[in-house]
């Protein structure tokens, strides 16, 4: 599966943006679609994922626990998309943001970065105090 984002840019504290991520390839497996992020000097961490089942006929949801209740991930099923809405951003947001996905048949709630085999670009997300 090939994986493009899109979306990210500068925004100031409390602002939005929106981040999308289309998959091309594979699309009638089942498996699981995840958000990540970096920022400078760290790891990559979990910020939300969505497990997508068989020919994307789920949609349950998950949150890393920072960004619980600000941001809200979703699915475009026609365009077989993803999207993070992120909502009162914070200077910490500030990130690469990756999307990913994991293998075929491994649909479930997946937190690390090892579970994840197919990753898209990297998008950057700046928030301004």
């Amino acid at each position: 599966v090939q994986l493009q984002a899109s979306g990210g840019g500068l925004v100031q504290t409390g602002g939005s943006l929106r981040l999308s991520c289309v998959a091309s390839g594979r699309t009638t497996s089942s498996y699981t679609m995840g958000w990540f992020r970096q920022s400078s000097g760290k790891g990559r961490e979990f910020v939300a994922g969505i497990v997508l089942g068989y020919s994307w006929s789920g949609g349950r949801t998950y949150y890393g626990d920072s960004v619980e209740g600000r941001f809200t991930i979703s699915r475009d099923n026609a365009k077989k998309m993803i999207s993070l809405q992120m909502n009162s951003l914070k200077p910490e947001d500030t990130a690469v943001y990756y999307c990913a996905a994991t293998r075929d048949q491994y649909s479930g709630s997946y937190y690390y970065e090892y579970e994840y085999d197919y990753w898209g670009q990297g998008t950057q997300v700046t928030v301004s105090s």
